[in-house]
């Protein structure tokens, strides 16, 4: 286990919310020097018998699949976070456990396919956990996980959200245990967390632990201490995680930037600077409306490292939707005769607004800096009130373009 590494994933629901919806929020946490971009893909439909490559296996197609935004390395086809069009949201989490039996590096799904083809798949939370349980009985989990780290795997563990209801799904190989979140709040790290309550499961589950020689099949079964291995980091991480949640929610009233907030807790360890071995890479914060309002959900990224000196900027679905070139990265000729060896690649896939606001934030000190801070008070500020007097019969097409034209007067700040 590679113990810098950290990854954080957080949701509040009704009642501790302002708004009485859900919100959710993730840090992911990456090898340095790894580009996250941030990509939109419209709902498409597919014809029946086709395959899907992911980043190293094909699955099978559906149908149609959900339009979505993701938030994702720039090399795989898989993505760290995201949302679709059916207020789903998937968060991933790398976690260590004893079902690794040394060929976690024979490619199978990734982690970051199986969150991309949830939201792609799935209308609701729920179901979710449905795509992704189906997908890794079927298929494994597996290969490497970077493109800079040699040998770098792990297993997953997933928390998932819509407007009604969270849940926590975590593996161990292809086993899997979920639990249902209907209230509070809710985070993982890096680390299994679920333990003698659990709603669903792999249907062998505890004959696989038995069999392995994992658990006596007498005494009461607690999923983490039967497939987990010790991270104090991600239980620390964790831990903190879940104070700062109870801190800011108290008096009912946690809020967008309160999510902001809890992202940007270097104290704890859930934010981390550029310098770091595992930085953070990028960072997403949703705010799923209530099932019974008829408002839009909006999701909030920052398509740039480290949150403290990036700015959150807005995005809504809506039939017309368009947003910036400058958060996706350049494209590669896929011809394995021309495709540098893995780990060798010297190609840059940094993508513009990767680029200035990289050079733009070298120094904390920058001035750049509170102009950026001011600019996404007053994006929180306009999105809100936006939210607060929507009705459906005005439609949506006036922010049709929201994250373009945020991330465009960005890019006009570093130049």
């Amino acid at each position: 286990m590679m113990g810098l590494i950290s990854c954080d994933t957080f949701v509040v629901l009704p009642p501790l919310t302002a708004h009485g919806g859900v919100i959710f929020g993730k840090n992911s946490d990456r090898p340095n020097g790894e580009v996250q971009e941030l990509i939109y893909q419209p709902p498409q439909e597919h014809e029946a018998g086709t395959n899907l490559q992911c980043t190293y296996i094909d699955v099978e197609q559906v149908s149609s699949t959900y339009a979505v935004i993701l938030s994702k390395p720039s090399w795989m086809w898989g993505a760290e976070m995201g949302a679709n069009d059916q207020g789903v949201v998937v968060g991933n989490e790398a976690v260590w456990t004893r079902m690794s039996n040394g060929d976690d590096t024979e490619e199978r799904l990734l982690g970051m396919d199986l969150v991309r083809l949830a939201l792609e798949r799935s209308k609701s939370a729920e179901e979710a956990v449905d795509v992704i349980t189906s997908l890794l009985e079927k298929y494994g989990q597996g290969g490497p996980c970077s493109d800079i780290v040699q040998d770098f795997t792990y297993h997953n563990s997933f928390l998932i959200a819509d407007p009604k209801e969270a849940w926590v799904l975590e593996t161990a190989g292809k086993l899997w245990a979920a639990e249902k979140v209907t209230a509070g709040c809710r985070n993982i790290s890096n680390a299994l967390t679920i333990g003698t309550k659990f709603d669903r499961s792999s249907s062998d589950l505890k004959e696989t632990a038995q069999k392995n020689g994992l658990w006596d099949g007498e005494s009461e079964f607690d999923f983490a201490s039967v497939f987990g291995e010790t991270n104090s980091s991600a239980t620390h991480r964790q831990q903190c995680g879940r104070r700062l949640l109870e801190t800011l929610s108290e008096g009912n009233t946690f809020s967008v930037s309160n999510m902001f907030e809890v992202l940007r807790d270097e104290d704890s360890g859930i934010c981390r600077k550029p310098d770091d071995g595992f930085p953070t890479t990028g960072s997403q914060v949703s705010v799923l409306a209530p099932p019974n309002v008829e408002k839009p959900h909006c999701h909030w990224f920052t398509a740039t490292p480290n949150p403290r000196v990036s700015v959150f900027k807005p995005f809504i679905f809506t039939p017309s939707v368009r947003i910036s070139h400058h958060t996706v990265s350049p494209q590669f000729d896929p011809d394995p005769a021309k495709v540098v060896p893995r780990f060798q690649s010297k190609v840059d896939r940094a993508h513009n607004l990767y680029k200035l606001h990289t050079a733009a934030t070298a120094n904390e000190g920058s001035s750049v800096l509170a102009l950026l801070r001011e600019m996404e008070l007053n994006c929180v500020a306009e999105v809100e009130a936006f939210l607060a007097d929507y009705s459906a019969d005005q439609g949506l097409t006036e922010v049709d373009e929201l994250l373009k034209d945020v991330v465009e007067t960005e890019v006009k700040f570093y130049k």
